[in-house]
């Protein structure tokens, strides 16, 4: 599984025009599942996100997080995280997980960061295409990764 992170002081997620997720400051996590993936990368992913040191403390150093912040999460399913660019100019998908696979991984991940956090995290709609807009905070991107 892998989550490209990014801190933002606001993001959203448009679905044919209407905004379908939201935040201000916060995590936008572009997240993609692997063929293989369990719930235990599921859940390794959730709680790194919610314990990530990103924001700053009063000493403008990186070692807040989203738990510590109150801040929010976004996160938008990315199958394209596992695009491959081995063999021509044309991108592979074939790692991806099925889609019903990581649709289950997927909402696994939002509901145990809701959880953790103690409010809904708003979301992308899973195979929709999508207008991701962000303001990329620091700028602040990282990328998580862990494989079954």
């Amino acid at each position: 599984m892998r989550a490209l992170v990014q801190r933002v002081s606001e993001a959203s997620v448009l679905v044919d025009g209407e905004t379908v997720g939201a935040i201000g400051s916060g995590l936008l996590v572009l997240l993609g599942v692997r063929e293989g993936d369990t719930e235990t990368e599921a859940d390794w992913i959730a709680d790194k996100l919610a314990a990530l040191r990103v924001f700053p403390d009063a000493d403008g150093r990186m070692n807040r997080s989203l738990v510590d912040t109150g801040g929010e999460a976004l996160v938008v399913s990315q199958f394209t995280l596992y695009g491959s660019l081995k063999k021509g100019t044309r991108p592979s998908f074939s790692k991806a997980a099925a889609p019903a696979e990581a649709d289950r991984l997927y909402r696994r991940v939002v509901g145990r960061l809701a959880a953790t956090l103690g409010r809904e995290v708003p979301t992308g709609v899973f195979g929709a295409h999508m207008e991701v807009r962000l303001v990329n905070d620091g700028p602040v991107t990282l990328m998580l990764e862990r494989e079954g």
